[in-house]
């Protein structure tokens, strides 16, 4: 891929957005929208009113809301008065935003008036936060709009509190903007803390040129025109929702659409009504809104291009979806601590599948980044022999905050080392394994359960597959999967743990299935092994 010359900053390719197309729609919320010009007015607003509180360049504000207007302003605002963004998942609970509140070091919050009402008051205490802006999830559309009032609160509380501002109200109060910043490539836009999927969240400092370097990718790589309507389908507090969706929206100039969370039938209602261009999410939600009854190809005739990111992409889900629905579904490869993507398949092409493992390929590495396959020693490994992935690039982060021996560890030389297992073959297409730790040893086999979860996705009754290794008397681990079923299938433990024996060696073949309603997840997708693995 050829190499890009990114702005600096996100905040400058909105800016440059917002003079050539003022009036064009830069953010659309069921019946709401907001114009470029419009939503840098109000995010100036935003930024004057931080500013008045004493927070400038350098401070943390953190973000915790899901995708709505609020976000949006808010991370401009934050950006304009010179802090860093500390994205936070409105699942988490009061312990977990207390930790990161003091982990960080924010002094502000911006984030949904009925949490902090509820319980983000109470998890501030002790922490370095001095003010507060608070949201509606019913602002900037109709009041009648009954999606969101299945989906969000029935208005705002009487009284959140006499330290806690309106954020629509700061934003309309045309407070002038501080002056410009001058944020550079090199300063820090955001501490993304990692989903903590494999324990205590770390804070990822990604840099605004790390943001920019790939929100231009995106749109260099993609045949998007300018103007193109982009679907929020990740979640913008994640590092894909960020990049690939609002950064690479606003170096595009377009309309980004967002629709509160993800609810297969509301986000099915959105595509028809704003046909959107492009949008990214992980499987997990393509297998969602591919079971709803009501989906038709229809649904996603409007778009030029559907990516999936954040967890793995089985290549029976892609062939699934393209004969039921007529896409393509591309994959993607990347991390918190690759500021998103750093593997994705070009436009044009499609991801090969690796005819001995079965595993599709997550892409080939973007310009100016380099992969390296790695063994147990630091050595690199020729093509086609499976290591720990390693990159370098313009979107790896320097480091974790506040963290010099984890930073020192998982950056050497400033090369990021994945935890990730895989190979590249001889055209350069990178193969996702499976996580390091997450090999089961059976009888002294190593099974990855990427590999057992593609099987099981071949069947035509699994929506979803998750595979551990549990304790074993005999073999040390043995292999456990667990299945959700799709709508209206039936399948019996016995009958899914013969169709892998059939299908793999006798040492990787699930020896017991368990079948449940749903998987756990993180909200960006992610299905929870650890959560599985301790259920045994």
């Amino acid at each position: 891929m050829a190499p890009v010359a990114p702005p600096p900053s996100v905040l400058d390719a909105f800016r440059a957005a917002a003079a050539r197309a003022p009036e064009r729609t830069a953010l659309a919320y069921f019946d709401g929208r907001i114009g470029y010009a419009e939503a840098d007015a109000l995010s100036d607003s935003v930024a004057g009113h931080l500013a008045g509180r004493g927070i400038g360049r350098g401070d943390r504000v953190a973000v915790m809301l899901q995708n709505t207007p609020h976000f949006a302003l808010a991370v401009l605002g934050a950006w304009k008065a010179g802090a860093v963004v500390v994205p936070l998942n409105p699942m988490y609970k009061s312990a977990e935003v207390g930790h990161i509140l003091r982990d960080s070091g924010a002094v502000a919050l911006v984030c949904e008036a009925r949490a902090w009402v509820g319980y983000l008051r109470e998890a501030a205490y002790g922490t370095a936060l001095r003010t507060t802006l608070t949201a509606s999830d019913l602002d900037f559309q109709s009041r009648n709009d009954i999606r969101v009032l299945a989906l969000g609160q029935p208005g705002r509380p009487a009284d959140a509190g006499s330290d806690v501002d309106d954020l629509v109200t700061v934003a309309r109060r045309g407070h002038p903007a501080p002056p410009d910043p001058g944020l550079t490539a090199a300063d820090t836009a955001l501490i993304s803390y990692t989903s903590g999927t494999s324990g205590t969240p770390k804070g990822a400092m990604n840099p605004h040129g790390a943001l920019t370097h790939n929100a231009l990718r995106q749109v260099t790589g993609h045949p998007i025109p300018e103007g193109a309507r982009y679907f929020a389908l990740a979640p913008l507090f994640h590092i894909t929702g960020m990049v690939c969706e609002l950064a690479a929206c606003f170096t595009n100039a377009g309309t980004l659409v967002l629709a509160h969370r993800f609810d297969a039938g509301v986000v099915l209602d959105a595509f028809l009504e704003h046909r959107p261009d492009y949008a990214v999410g992980p499987a997990t939600a393509f297998m969602a809104l591919a079971a709803h009854p009501d989906v038709t190809p229809d649904h996603f005739a409007s778009f030029r291009v559907l990516s999936s990111g954040g967890a793995p992409l089985p290549p029976a889900l892609v062939e699934r979806l393209r004969t039921a629905f007529g896409f393509y579904l591309r994959g993607g490869y990347g991390l918190t601590e690759s500021t998103a993507a750093c593997a994705t398949v070009p436009a044009h092409r499609e991801a090969p599948v690796d005819p001995v493992s079965g595993t599709l390929s997550v892409g080939v590495p973007g310009a100016d980044t380099v992969v390296r396959i790695l063994d147990e020693h630091g050595a690199e490994l020729p093509f086609g022999e499976t290591g720990e992935i390693v990159v370098r690039g313009p979107q790896v982060v320097p480091g974790y905050w506040g963290l010099p021996a984890e930073t020192a560890l998982t950056f050497p030389d400033g090369e990021l080392r994945t935890g990730d297992v895989g190979f590249m073959d001889a055209d350069g297409w990178l193969y996702v394994v499976d996580r390091k730790k997450d090999m089961i040893n059976a009888s002294g086999f190593k099974v990855w359960p990427r590999e057992v979860e593609d099987v099981l996705y071949t069947h035509p009754a699994v929506r979803e597959a998750a595979v551990v290794g549990v304790p074993d008397p005999y073999r040390g681990e043995s292999v456990k999967a667990y299945v959700s079923l799709r709508p209206g299938a039936h399948a019996e433990p016995a009958e899914l743990s013969a169709y892998c024996a059939e299908r793999i060696a006798a040492y990787k073949y699930p020896r017991q299935v368990e079948i449940l309603p749903v998987l756990p997840k993180t909200t960006s997708g992610k299905i929870l092994r650890r959560e599985l693995r301790e259920r045994g």
